[in-house]
């Protein structure tokens, strides 16, 4: 199980090394949108705050999951990011979807892996 949940944090975090610096930097031209995403991505864009933060965020998280370095911690912060990620996949652009629940499934794996670095948060005091 050891050899799992490396090989899945390295490969979570490449995909998110990617995609932020992807968008941080602008190195590739953005796509063509039509319909409900591109209303979707307009929404995002105007706000100015949200896509770079959320990019520095999974950047970081990133760095921790193939450094291997506060992975617990990485998996609880980027959980929110990832459900929304599968949301935007499952409802309004389907086609990436499978990438979106490998994603997903893989920090549950990993939240699941380091659940004893949780236990602390769940004792009522």
């Amino acid at each position: 199980m050891k050899i799992a949940a490396i090989i899945i944090r390295v490969l979570m975090g490449l995909l998110f090394l990617f995609a932020s610096v992807v968008v941080l930097f602008n190195l590739f031209p953005k796509p063509e949108m039509h319909g409900d995403v591109k209303i979707f991505n307009d929404g995002l864009e105007v706000s100015r705050y949200l896509i770079p933060t959320v990019k520095i965020i999974e950047l970081l998280c990133a760095i921790a999951f193939i450094v291997g370095r506060f992975v617990p911690l990485a998996t609880v912060v980027i959980f929110p990011i990832i459900v929304n990620i599968f949301l935007y996949h499952a409802f309004l652009a389907p086609e990436a979807l499978p990438i979106a629940a490998f994603v997903l499934l893989g920090d549950l794996f990993l939240a699941y892996y380091y659940r004893n670095h949780y236990q602390g948060l769940f004792v009522a005091k």
